[in-house]
């Protein structure tokens, strides 16, 4: 009970701050006693600050103004992309509060030369926080692959890394303080949802970079399946007798919708080093034909396989993510095309589907959220002053 008071009290803080003990009485239904008595806790805990007292202008003794702290918990997410390492810190008033990106070619390389770089990272990332006055709390690592229910730690494949039954902590320099992996669309959708000022509590999100990933938020809840393995849209076949895909099988989205699909069909896939979404964007804004002509066809392909997530789903939305957020200029005509011609069952309006206002930085910063989030929900996971 009295963790879920703890809960209900930072809860309050967060969203109507700054409050002082007797208004967060009034909102949470506690008596002032007991308030101030969590209160107390969730200072000592790091969790919450109190300022000096300050005349309200009512009658009675002055309020002290109660705020979530900006300094002492804090969150670090880690990325491992196909062409790059990212970290990203943030504190409990769900703040970023550092970015730290390096590009490396992480396709093929032995999974143990990845993470020590990366551990290298965090270890930069963790000093640097420290040096704003954040203490991190939790870890954890978004990565392009499936990621089970159980074993917790593990990722199962990640074909466009070339891993496959990887365990984090068996490579981590301390295994004590590995990051707990999680698919990396899973952590988009999450932090599409918890950033979203009117959240849309049913909604598919779907983003690209090497491969294509697909996350279901149901309810207010990411559901990952019965083992770990839901949303792998990138091998829904859009057209069965295509191309035969990295996965064994033919005719997947990602022959057609993929990063390196979209720039080969663009005549672009020996464009040599540098941002690849940056170069289709900038040749799309150039009205470069080639890559006009492969944006409409993945858009297609992709509003193709989206039929199947709409019809089987019912979600109140569709969000695109990742790189497909930076193309979506292009990308959502041919996509809301296929919707409205295919979507036949059910009503279906164009304004769901909507591009991220995160872009590629998502999964990185859903991450580094997860962390707190769970502070949030249980604040006895700090360690009591």
């Amino acid at each position: 009970m009295r963790r879920q008071n703890l809960a209900v009290v930072l809860a309050a803080v967060a969203a109507h701050s700054p409050l002082s003990r007797a208004d967060v009485s009034g909102r949470v239904g506690l008596t002032r006693a007991a308030v101030s008595s969590l209160v107390d806790e969730l200072i000592g805990r790091g969790a919450v600050t109190e300022a000096a007292a300050t005349a309200s202008g009512r009658v009675g003794r002055p309020g002290r103004a109660l705020t979530v702290s900006g300094e002492g918990p804090a969150g670090l997410g880690l990325e491992i992309g196909v062409g790059h390492l990212g970290a990203c810190v943030a504190d409990l008033r769900g703040e970023p509060r550092l970015w730290r990106r390096v590009e490396r070619a992480n396709a093929g390389r032995p999974p143990g030369t990845v993470l020590a770089e990366l551990a290298a990272l965090a270890a930069e990332a963790e000093a640097e926080a420290a040096a704003l006055g954040l203490r991190v709390e939790g870890r954890v690592l978004a990565v392009p692959g499936v990621v089970p229910n159980e074993p917790r730690g593990l990722v199962e494949r990640a074909p466009n890394l070339g891993w496959h039954t990887v365990g984090i902590a068996d490579h981590w320099p301390e295994p004590e303080t590995a990051p707990e992996p999680e698919n990396e669309a899973n952590l988009g959708a999450l932090a599409e949802y918890w950033n979203a000022g009117t959240p849309v509590e049913t909604f598919v999100h779907v983003s690209a970079g090497a491969g294509i990933g697909a996350a279901l938020v149901i309810d207010g809840r990411l559901f990952r399946g019965a083992r770990g393995f839901a949303g792998e849209l990138g091998h829904v076949p859009v057209h069965p007798e295509g191309p035969e895909c990295a996965c064994g099988a033919r005719g997947c989205l990602e022959q057609y919708a993929g990063e390196a699909a979209v720039l080969r069909e663009a005549g672009l896939a020996q464009h040599g080093p540098g941002d690849p979404v940056a170069l289709l964007a900038e040749r799309a804004a150039d009205g470069h034909a080639p890559t006009l002509a492969a944006l409409d066809r993945a858009g297609r392909a992709l509003g193709l396989a989206l039929t199947s997530a709409v019809d089987l789903i019912d979600p109140d939305g569709l969000v695109l993510g990742g790189a497909y957020a930076e193309l979506a200029d292009w990308l959502l005509p041919s996509v809301c095309a296929e919707l409205a011609a295919r979507v036949t069952v059910r009503p279906w309006a164009a304004e769901a589907l909507r591009p991220s206002a995160l872009g590629r930085r998502g999964p990185l910063l859903g991450a580094a959220l997860t962390t707190i989030r769970r502070i949030m929900a249980d604040p006895t996971l700090l360690p009591a002053g």
